[in-house]
């Protein structure tokens, strides 16, 4: 980047210098060539006046006027009468005619001419001006200066290699400065690509400083070191539930196996107990063995279910349009049998209609959520509600809602509304088992956690509970119930007005 940042400098400069020096030089040697000429043709004239009236007499000239023009400045002089014939030449002698030189034959008819010609006497530019020797409007002669162009020449050279020089000089402070501005703008575009080629190589720690530089580049540091840190946080979690799930996997698996080579060896003993009670003990005892290996190759299952719903819960699926008082009434009715079985009572509380009217009817409140997470949450915190109840006891479903008309069923509900959504919605299962304590509450979310003295499990139903619910952009949150027990709330974002 600094290479290209530098050649990008240098050719603007280049490119600058060009439209800059070149009409300058340009210019330059227009001028000198003009004045130069000039000068010459200001010279000619005055020349012109002192040979006006020797040549209006037809008298001989005098050269020495001409011949001290030539030896100051090294230019030949020739003055013509009319007829173009020489009277005067510094150089070569006299009478010459110079009827056919074209100068000669244009300042004759009263013009002036001057401009440069290739000479190769003199090789090289020839500068000639040509002016009419006249009196009271008559053309009596004329007078023409020839003079070597080079000086001229080497000035308007010099100027250019002037010109050069400084182009040079001014692309080399050019570069040195481009030079140290590219490295300073590519400077946190390098501390970048070594924060990035850090990550790639697994080091995900955050750096103690940010990238410098303009505030993009520090946005996007900031972006990359907090995607780093979120990389990091979700390959240590990943790390963790491998962990603590080859740990569960591997006590289901060791009892299965155990259990079954007890079977083996009971199977594979040649020897047969000499009456039938003995036979009768073992024959009960491999049944047992058998019974618990089933046992444990369905907690097996169970634990491979739970994992694949909290994979799937992780994929986060665009939520949808789901009525919770639907999905709360259908749990209802399905866990109604079990909870029945126990003597516990299943209650369940609805919000009346939201718009007011046919009041103590029961109208849909639809959420977002991704779909199966409502009823796949329902069914994890009833089976722990009901579970951990006492017989007889009583598990509340308890359905509630806020929005921009204010909380219904008298209920505080303790959510936020989200962007897009009016409000939220919320159920609430509580039971009135031993519940947890606060400290308890934290943990119990957390994958493959359970509380002492709880039953067999997974320990992974909350953690699918709390997936789902974050999935859906809402959340899981637990709660002493009144009285004891347990209070678990599902909060989710309302779905807008029209969504079906």
């Amino acid at each position: 980047m600094t290479r290209r940042l530098l050649v990008g400098y240098l050719t603007v400069t280049v490119l600058v210098l060009l439209f800059l020096e070149v009409p300058l030089g340009i210019v330059y040697g227009a001028r000198e060539r003009d004045r130069f000429t000039a000068a010459v043709e200001r010279d000619a004239r005055v020349i012109a006046t002192i040979y006006e009236d020797v040549v209006e007499q037809g008298t001989v000239p005098d050269p020495t006027p001409a011949s001290n023009y030539e030896a100051r400045t090294g230019a030949r002089v020739v003055v013509v009468d009319r007829a173009g014939i020489s009277l005067v030449d510094s150089e070569l002698g006299v009478p010459r005619d110079f009827s056919t030189r074209p100068e000669i034959a244009l300042a004759l008819t009263g013009e002036r001419a001057a401009g440069t010609r290739y000479s190769e006497t003199v090789g090289g530019d020839l500068l000639y001006v040509a002016v009419p020797i006249a009196s009271g409007g008559v053309v009596h002669g004329a007078l023409r200066i020839t003079l070597d162009a080079t000086a001229v020449d080497d000035r308007v050279h010099g100027f250019w290699l002037g010109l050069v020089g400084a182009g040079i000089v001014v692309l080399g402070v050019m570069a040195l400065v481009g030079w140290a501005i590219a490295r300073s703008v590519s400077r946190p575009v390098r501390d970048l690509h070594r924060l990035a080629t850090r990550f790639a190589h697994g080091d995900l720690s955050a750096p103690t400083t940010g990238p410098s530089g303009p505030p993009e580049i520090r946005a996007l540091g900031e972006t990359m070191s907090t995607m780093a840190a979120r990389l990091d946080a979700l390959i240590t979690e990943q790390r963790a539930f491998v962990a603590d799930a080859s740990h569960q996997l591997r006590t289901p698996l060791t009892a299965l196996r155990l259990r079954l080579e007890n079977v083996q060896s009971r199977l594979a003993d040649d020897a047969r107990p000499a009456d039938a009670a003995t036979a009768r003990s073992d024959v009960d005892r491999m049944a047992d063995d058998l019974d618990d290996a089933i046992d444990e190759t369905n907690r097996l299952g169970s634990l491979v279910t739970d994992l694949l719903r909290l994979a799937r819960a992780d994929e986060h699926p665009p939520a949808e349009p789901v009525d919770l008082v639907a999905e709360a009434r259908d749990r209802a009715d399905t866990w109604g049998a079990v909870a029945e079985a126990r003597s516990i009572t299943l209650r369940l509380e609805l919000p009346t209609d939201r718009s007011g009217e046919g009041e103590g009817e029961t109208a849909a409140l639809l959420v977002l959520a991704v779909p199966g997470a409502v009823e796949q949450v329902l069914d994890n915190v009833l089976d722990n509600a009901i579970d951990h109840s006492p017989d007889g006891g009583t598990v509340t479903i308890a359905v509630r809602w806020s929005g921009g008309d204010g909380d219904r069923t008298g209920a505080a509900l303790p959510g936020r509304a989200l962007p897009g959504c009016e409000g939220v919605a919320s159920v609430t299962i509580a039971d009135e088992g031993p519940g947890l304590s606060a400290e308890e509450r934290d943990l119990a979310t957390r994958r493959f956690w359970r509380g002492p003295g709880t039953r067999p499990g997974t320990g992974l139903g909350l953690a699918i509970a709390r997936s789902l619910a974050e999935a859906s952009g809402g959340s899981l949150r637990l709660d002493a119930a009144r009285g004891g027990g347990l209070a678990v709330t599902l909060e989710l974002p309302r779905a807008p007005s029209g969504a079906r």
